[in-house]
Formats: structure tokens, sequence, C-alpha cells
């Protein structure tokens, strides 16, 4: 599921959006917004596809070698181990990839069927694959196992997988590494005998509130907060100051004043740590001082009130 930090990426980035193309319509946005979110869940149904397809593709070619005129030992009795590998049957058997597969319209594979190819070629010649191949031990462990190793040596560090899923959609360029680890956490929850259910792509409807309340009062009172960042840095010019960086400290001034129950210390946290990735490279000491003493305002002024779990 979507966690909370990787929604402030998103939110990041439509604030972004909104503010280069000074556009008003603040309706669209929000919907485009909540669309690469809900997009987010194709990519990772396309992942537990692309197991599923390279299994498939491992059978045509046995199948086919079987056939062979002057067939050999080996083609006549290959190791089906892959072919019988628990989780990806278990993935395989699933309603639940089905369903949301069809539903959506979730076809890549037969489209674009070389990137099958692509990771299955590489596959063949991996020295894991041929370990697992070799693995007499015959169990749900062993095969688990082979599985997630698979997904994280071969298919999410490839680039040309990547550059694909980037083709199809500009906002997944972000989301593949969020989206990977959200694969692997799903596979390593498997257990034997179980059926595979795809995971929920927010946590609860706080969560999916926070995506749009966090926009929406981040770019309504955008100028406001804008006041009250120049308030705090007057031996900067305006200009000056990363776009990026402005958005991330509006950001965080939004939970400030809107979200009672997210303490002062974890949204500053957060910021800090997407100005590292996102901004310049001092850009979370600048944040961090700015948030630091705005938030000390705040308090003082009583603009600030936590409860609950903020208090913390």
């Amino acid at each position: 599921m979507i966690n909370r930090r990787h929604i402030r990426v998103k939110v990041m980035q439509s604030v972004y959006a909104i503010q280069q193309s000074h556009n008003d319509d603040l309706i669209k946005e929000e919907k485009f917004l909540k669309f690469s979110i809900l997009k987010m869940f194709d990519l990772y149904v396309l992942n537990f596809l692309l197991i599923i397809e390279v299994q498939k593709l491992a059978a045509k070619k046995i199948a086919l070698s079987k056939k062979k005129i002057l067939a050999t030992k080996e083609d006549l009795q290959p190791n089906t181990k892959f072919l019988n590998n628990r989780l990806i049957n278990t993935v395989k058997e699933s309603i639940s990839v089905e369903s949301y597969a069809t539903i959506n319209n979730l076809n890549n594979w037969e489209l674009d069927d070389e990137y099958v190819k692509i990771i299955f070629d590489e596959l063949q010649k991996s020295t894991l694959y041929s370990r697992y191949l070799d693995t007499v031990e015959d169990s749900f462990k062993v095969d688990k196992s082979f599985v997630i190793d698979f997904f994280k040596e071969i298919i999410a560090p490839n680039e040309k997988l990547a550059d694909y899923y980037e083709d199809k959609m500009i906002s997944w360029v972000d989301d593949i590494p969020f989206v990977n680890t959200w694969v692997l956490r799903t596979l390593s929850k498997c257990k034997n005998g179980k059926t595979f259910m795809l995971g929920s792509l927010y946590k609860d409807k706080d969560d999916e509130d926070f995506v749009s309340d966090l926009f929406k009062k981040t770019v309504l009172k955008s100028d406001k907060y804008e006041q009250d960042i120049i308030d705090k840095t007057p031996n900067w010019e305006l200009d000056r100051i990363a776009d990026v960086d402005m958005i991330l400290i509006k950001m965080a001034i939004t939970e400030f004043v809107n979200f009672p129950s997210i303490p002062v210390r974890v949204t500053i946290n957060e910021y800090i740590e997407l100005a590292k990735g996102y901004s310049t490279t001092k850009s979370s000491y600048f944040i961090n001082g700015v948030l630091d003493k705005i938030s000390k305002e705040f308090q003082k002024d009583k603009r600030i009130v936590k409860i609950g779990r903020g208090l913390l």
C-alpha cells in the first residue's frame, strides 16, 4: 500500500505542476493526482503478471523442445521445477490478480511480449536460475525464496523494463522504486496453502483523505504560507529559494496547521528527507532551519494545536 511519504511525493509533484502551469483548475489537478496514485496499482499488478508470463514462456519453450525431431533426453525429460513453482502458481490462480487485470485491461505482456522474453533470457543465464533448478529440496519455502530473489535481482533492476514503464506513464518514474518494494513485501507475506491476495492501495480512509486535504490546503493557502516563509528568511531573496524547497515548506506548514494528529517533529523529518531526494544538496539544512523557526512561532501563537499522537 502507498505510505504517507510517497503520498507526500505525489502531492509535491502535483503542487509543482499546478504552479508551473499557472493553472487554477484545482479540481482537475486533484483528479489527476488521484489518477496517478490509482495507476500505481496497475504498475504493482503488472509486476505479478510479468512473473506469471515468464513462467508461461518457459512452459512453451519446454513444450516446443519435446517436439524436436532430434530431441535430446534433456528435451524429453526437462526440469519442470520452475513450472511447478508453488508461489507463482498461487499468484497465477489468484482471482484477485485475474479480476483486476481483466477489469483494467492489463494486457501489456500480450502486446509487448518482447519484455517477457528479455526477462526470461536474463533469468535463464543467471546462476540464480541454475541453482534453483538443481536444488534438491522441493518446498514452498524454496519456491518463495527463489521468486523473491528473481524479482529482486532480475526484474526490479532491469533498465529496459524500467524504460518501458516510464514510456507508458511518466509519473511511474518516481513510483517504480516504491512499487518494487511493495511487490517484495507482498511476496514475503505469502504463506503455503493460502490464497494470494493483492494488497490495498491505501492503508485506510485517513490516508486516502490525506491526499486531497494536503494538496488542496497547500494550494489554497499558498500565498499566505509564502509570506510566513518570507518573514522567517529575511536574508533571502524570494527567487533564491528553490521552487521545490518552497513547495516542501508550504506542505509542511499545511501539516503543522491542519493535521493535529501528526507530530511536528515527524512532519519536519519527512520534508527533510524529501528535500534530500528531490531538491538541492543544501536544501535539507535550509528547510530544517526554516521549519524549526516557523513551528516554534506557530506553537507559541497557538496556530499549531496537536492532539492524540500528534502531541508526541
